[in-house]
């Protein structure tokens, strides 16, 4: 900005703050010479002159006033701040002086009010220290009156009296406890502790002379003074309630000791009703001479019969010992039955509150079962042998047991049970060789092409007979006649494996010695297979049934051993060399048969497919041309078919471990040729082509592209892990752990290397949207419900025309 003074030019800096203002004079980018010529744009204007410098001259005028009272003003402002700092300086100090004189105030009345409260705090403490002066006064009035009259009722023995009193009297010394150093209280202590002892022996002295342990006879009932001796003994030490119960007990079952010595003639397991008629008779005699006498809560009732059984097991146990040799096995199941039917008796009528453990387990109540073995059995739904495929990512729960009695006698059993067991390996020695006569004699079952296959009758008779033996071993002992009678199953199974099935294959035209499935399997010169009749095909399609049902049988019989077995005993029971023997009956098993990872190029495809393909073309047309007025049942026939094949396809895919890259991409191509062959399953072998119906394509479609996303997973490197993982839920869009598994399974990782890899699959898996997200997986890792079904109505059929 820049003025002009009495001729003078005065410029300030740029960076001066003006307020707005529309003067020139007051811009920043003030130019004078610009300035004056906008005053005298012309010479003309220059005649003005004189009455511009005029104006200019007031206007500085007026300028160097406004400054000159400003100036002035600020001079004043000093002053005047300087007398209101002194004024505010002034109040302050009056400020604290009135602080102080409250503060001064405020401790008076502090101590005022602690010299009240004092006061009030004596008054307080006197009070309470009087009125637990008058309490315990009153207790040891209460104390020393109540001994007195406990020593004079004890006397005079009033038992009824002195269960109330003795128990007042004990919860009143209670109080004293910390007061024993006290002589008076110490020798009250003293004296209600020698009351005590002396009421024991003296009730003790009468339960011995109203019930001796020997020579006289007992008394025709109940006494009263008994009874109130009894709530007495409740409050008394718990060993006086012990040797009353134990003597009182003793002495009830003297008898039974007598009748049934080892010598006499009644006391053999043939005649081992009459002791659990015994034991029934007595206890309805002291229900109604002695129920009353003894408190409710004692038990005295199931006491008796627990101790009964305890003195029944160890007789029994003694008695087989020395006649071990006459023991025949239907004697003994004859015992057993007797004896598990009288522990289940106890189980209705008693809570087994008694017992060593002292609990009493809840039983479980079981779902009702759909298994046609037990169809006519109820109430044992809980013993049968499912058919069903089960669901083995479920864990087992252990089974509750359901009679807190069991093998309280029963158990003096489990020593000579090896002659059970070698009956039932007799028995299935019999009935092994019945079925081969059976066969021979029937001949092969009658060919039916609508039904397909057929399971032998021979093999439900087989799994009947072996669930009733594991029910009824299971009743006698959970222990190791259990492993005994799973040694036996094993045995027989490969017998039926090898003189049922093996021994009935048909022969063929070009062998002389019995078809395997081996040779069925193998791919013949000239991609040829061997000729059979139709009764042939019916039998072998019979046998395959059947060994597919042994095998998913045997599964079950497994886990229910493992059920019903000891928990330490639960390793030992392993039927997987039966269960391969069965498998190796059905034709799939020739793929988990071949070396995976020692495949070193990729050929055509493998034998097993070949052989599969041309059993096809064989028997496929046989029943389309059979069904072709019902072209519905075909149909059925054929998504049945894809049903059943398909998931086992892809189970066998997963006993391939390890395989290689190579053997993989092998997989891969039959896979794919099996998927073609699938496709055209419908119009395989006939003239005229029919497109395949859209049903039946979608299941085979959906259910092989998951076998090839499988076989792809395995042949993508596992490095970096998660790429690895993250393909993995791309292609398959499975979240279940297991199949997760056996993929790296699959790939030969280490343990070490798996843990990792599930960590992370873990981690990375997305958050299901729903509860239903892999209903799609699940349909192809189990049979489809139609399918399951399908088995068990012609099983129950089976069964049924058996039974």
């Amino acid at each position: 900005l820049s003025k002009l003074s009495d001729g003078f030019l005065i410029c300030f800096p740029p960076s001066l703050q003006v307020f707005p203002s529309q003067d020139p004079l007051d811009r920043a980018d003030f130019n004078a010479v610009e300035y004056i010529n906008t005053l005298f744009p012309t010479e003309q204007s220059l005649a003005n002159i004189d009455e511009v410098v005029n104006k200019i001259r007031l206007k500085i005028r007026r300028l160097d006033d406004n400054i000159r009272t400003v100036v002035r003003g600020q001079t004043n402002v000093g002053q005047d701040g300087r007398q209101a700092l002194e004024e505010a300086q002034k109040a302050i100090q009056q400020l604290f002086g009135k602080i102080k004189d409250i503060k001064d105030k405020a401790e008076k009345s502090e101590q005022m009010v602690k010299e009240i409260t004092r006061d009030i705090k004596q008054l307080d403490h006197a009070k309470r220290h009087l009125t637990t002066s008058i309490t315990t006064l009153n207790h040891l009035h209460m104390l020393a009156g109540g001994v007195d009259s406990l020593e004079a009722m004890t006397r005079r023995r009033q038992y009824g009296e002195v269960a109330n009193l003795l128990q007042g009297v004990v919860n009143v010394l209670e109080h004293f406890n910390k007061y024993m150093g006290i002589p008076q209280i110490r020798q009250l202590s003293e004296r209600v502790k020698a009351a005590q002892n002396e009421l024991g022996q003296q009730i003790l002295a009468d339960f011995e002379e109203a019930f001796p342990s020997q020579g006289t006879k007992r008394p025709g009932g109940p006494s009263n003074v008994l009874r109130d001796a009894c709530l007495v003994a409740n409050v008394l030490d718990p060993r006086i309630k012990q040797e009353i119960i134990k003597k009182f007990i003793k002495q009830h079952l003297s008898e039974y000791l007598v009748l049934f010595q080892e010598n006499q003639d009644v006391a053999w397991l043939d005649k081992i009703d009459r002791r659990y008629a015994w034991i029934k008779r007595q206890l309805v005699d002291y229900e109604e001479k002695y129920g009353r006498m003894f408190p409710q809560e004692w038990c005295m009732t199931e006491r008796i019969a627990v101790e009964f059984c305890h003195v029944t097991r160890t007789e029994l146990a003694k008695i087989m010992r020395t006649r071990a040799k006459e023991i025949e096995v239907k004697l003994l199941l004859f015992a057993i039955q007797r004896t598990t039917n009288f522990e289940g008796l106890l189980a209705k009528r008693f809570s087994g509150c008694t017992l060593a453990d002292g609990t009493v387990k809840k039983p479980e109540v079981a779902l009702p079962s759909t298994n046609p073995f037990l169809e006519d059995e109820a109430g044992t739904e809980t013993d049968e042998i499912v058919i069903e495929k089960s669901d083995t990512d479920k864990p087992k729960k252990p089974k509750v047991p359901d009679n807190p009695f069991h093998g309280i006698v029963s158990k003096c059993f489990e020593p000579h049970l090896y002659v059970y067991i070698e009956s039932q390996d007799k028995n299935l020695g019999e009935l092994i060789d019945r079925f081969v006569a059976d066969f021979k004699a029937q001949g092969p079952p009658k060919p039916n092409v609508d039904e397909g296959g057929a399971v032998l009758p021979s093999c439900a008779d087989l799994f009947v007979y072996y669930k009733k033996c594991m029910v009824q071993c299971s009743q006698l002992s959970t222990g190791e006649p259990m492993i005994a009678l799973t040694t036996i199953f094993q045995k027989y199974l490969r017998e039926y494996a090898w003189k049922i099935l093996s021994g009935n294959l048909p022969k063929t035209t070009s062998s002389s010695g019995g078809l395997t499935i081996t040779s069925l399997l193998k791919e013949k010169e000239g991609s040829e297979v061997a000729k059979f009749t139709l009764e042939e095909l019916c039998l072998i399609c019979s046998i395959l049934s059947t060994a597919e049902y042994c095998l998913a049988t045997t599964q079950q019989l497994e886990e229910k051993l493992k059920e019903k077995v000891d928990a330490s005993l639960v390793e030992r029971i392993n039927l997987t060399g039966e269960m391969d023997t069965f498998s190796m009956y059905i034709f799939l098993q020739e793929v988990c048969a071949m070396q995976w990872q020692n495949v070193e190029h990729v050929g055509d495809q493998s034998p097993y497919v070949t052989s599969v393909i041309l059993h096809i073309k064989q028997n496929v047309p046989i029943i389309r041309d059979n069904l072709a007025s019902t072209r519905k049942y075909f149909t059925q026939f054929c998504i049945k078919f894809a049903n059943s094949f398909i998931p086992k396809f892809i189970n066998h895919l997963f006993k391939c471990k390890p395989i290689s890259m190579v053997g993989a991409e092998q997989l891969l191509l039959d896979t794919h040729s099996l998927k073609m062959v699938l496709l055209d399953l419908p119009s395989i072998g006939s003239q005229v082509v029919r497109k395949a119906p859209a049903s039946y394509t979608k299941i085979v479609v959906k259910g092989m592209t998951r076998a090839e996303m499988i076989l792809k997973v395995v042949m993508a490197p596992h490095e970096p892990p998660v790429v690895f993982v993250d393909n993995y839920i791309k292609l398959l869009a499975d979240c279940s752990t297991d199949t997760f598994q056996k993929i790296l399974d699959m790939k030969g990782l280490k343990r070490s290397e798996q843990s990792s890899m599930l960590d992370l699959f873990r981690q990375r898996l997305p958050a299901p949207p729903s509860g239903a997200e892999n209903a799609g997986s699940l349909s192809l890792s189990a049979p489809t419900p139609e399918q399951e079904s399908s088995r068990i109505r012609k099983l129950e059929k089976l069964i049924k025309k058996r039974l």
